[in-house]
């Protein structure tokens, strides 16, 4: 499942050949180099490692750069890996680009999420609130309610349902359709939203 490493731009809108508008994302996919490739053999399974965007070297540790220096490639931002089913004729310090995709396309893209920060249980798991301020609640309408008995089972559950950190977390949204390419810019637009931010990191799949 080869794909690409890129950069999530923004959202717009495009105009079919019939009229109808239709709301894209921006995506800025490569160009990735080949920085490292795991065989069966060797590492027990098959997949290409894609380095996107440019580094500084001070923002590298020795160990890092002695791995770019060694094989001969330009300093990368981001590294990720993507399983294949045979490495075939990829080679370390080759380049993908977005004629990786056609137009028409249907692929996976996978990004994190936005973060929420620390959430309450009624935005985080759509709690109800414990509703009127009857009887004195002056103070209860967005608190979480009981967590647990307590003779039994004089403990909370895992897993129970409270505030927490919410959002940030590893999302993929399949079947996503390319809607253009922009060759000369690196530029895919595909149809619908993904997760993350403006200028986050997402991985398309074929």
């Amino acid at each position: 499942m080869l794909g690409l490493i890129g950069k999530k731009l923004g959202m717009s809108a495009v105009y079919t050949a019939d009229g109808v508008r239709v709301p894209v994302t921006m995506i800025e996919a490569g160009p990735c180099q080949i920085t490292a490739i795991r065989t069966p053999d060797k590492h027990g399974y098959s997949a290409v490692q894609l380095g996107f965007g440019e580094a500084k070297e001070k923002a590298l540790n020795k160990p890092e750069k002695g791995f770019f220096k060694k094989n001969e490639l330009k300093l990368s931002a981001v590294l990720k890996e993507f399983r294949v089913d045979e490495t075939g004729e990829l080679n370390i310090g080759d380049n993908l680009d977005v004629s990786l995709f056609v137009e028409g396309e249907k692929i996976k893209v996978r990004g994190k999420s936005k973060g929420k920060g620390f959430q309450g249980v009624m935005r985080r798991h759509n709690f109800g609130g414990v509703g009127g301020t009857t009887h004195g609640q002056s103070d209860r309408l967005r608190a979480p309610g009981s967590i647990g008995g307590s003779s039994y089972p004089s403990r909370v559950f895992k897993g129970q349902r409270m505030a927490g950190r919410m959002g940030y977390q590893n999302v993929s949204v399949r079947n996503l359709e390319i809607i253009k390419i922009v060759p000369e810019k690196n530029l895919i637009l595909v149809k619908g939203a993904i997760p993350g931010a403006i200028n986050s990191i997402v991985e398309l799949y074929k």
